[in-house]
């Protein structure tokens, strides 16, 4: 009789314990389980150049250590920020993420200094983006609101142009309501062809384009640093899974 391999046990392989944790919804485990190794890593790496410096007796062996750690280090954070522009941050991105309920922005979206840190590799990154845009999709999309109705209050022209826009399209509903235009299916065709190149004429004269694109590419990169800067926390299911096991202990 085969057993089925127990997630708990102590022999299992660590990709298959890290699988385990990922399929469960304990994402927060494996993002802790990441920053702490990285640390214990640094830290016996500088313990190892600090004895080997000390072993070795001059000062200027350990100065030109130390600064080598510090320029190793650097350029470790650096690729970690740029391999953030490296992938889709939208690839595990549904719809339905965005039906549901928006997170409260003090508690959740922003929380408290502690709830921040710098990823220590580009999987942890790419693993907190991936999934605090499915979490927080809803306040980005408030976000990137918010940011293109600034870009317009600096460009009046946009406004106005944009607001020309909806005029039109509310007036050519309008008419066509009250003139009947379903009944002549070629007149409303070519008012509506009319009515789209008159937009792009608006659109293009009033550069609603550029404060559009001003706002996507601000509210991506604000986007990106939260995502990848905001640790993981217990998401929805595993807390109503710790719930349930509390109340069948109780």
């Amino acid at each position: 009789m085969a057993f089925s391999a127990n997630p708990l046990s102590l022999s299992v392989p660590e990709p298959a314990f890290e699988t385990w944790l990922r399929d469960s919804g304990y994402l927060e485990i494996v993002d802790q389980r990441t920053s702490d190794l990285h640390r214990l890593s640094s830290t016996s790496a500088a313990a190892a150049t600090s004895s080997s410096s000390s072993a070795a007796a001059p000062s200027t062996t350990a100065s030109s250590a130390i600064s080598n750690g510090f320029f190793v280090s650097f350029f470790s954070n650096v690729g970690t920020l740029l391999s953030l522009f490296t992938f889709n941050p939208f690839s595990k991105l549904a719809p339905s993420d965005f039906s549901g309920d928006t997170p409260s922005w003090t508690l959740k979206f922003f929380g408290s200094c502690e709830s921040y840190s710098f990823p220590s590799s580009p999987a942890q990154a790419r693993l907190r983006v991936h999934e605090n845009v499915k979490r927080y999709a809803r306040n980005y999309a408030s976000l990137f609101i918010l940011i293109f109705a600034c870009s317009l209050y600096q460009m009046p022209l946009a406004l106005v142009g944009l607001l020309s826009c909806l005029a039109l399209w509310d007036l050519l509903k309008l008419c066509g309501g009250r003139f009947g235009l379903d009944q002549y299916p070629t007149t409303k065709l070519i008012l509506i062809c009319i009515a789209q190149c008159a937009t792009a004429a608006i659109l293009f004269s009033s550069n609603v384009h550029s404060a559009f694109l001003c706002a996507v590419g601000v509210s991506y990169a604000v986007m990106i640093l939260h995502a990848s800067f905001r640790k993981l926390t217990p998401s929805k299911q595993s807390t109503q899974r710790d719930g349930n096991k509390r109340v069948i202990i109780k």
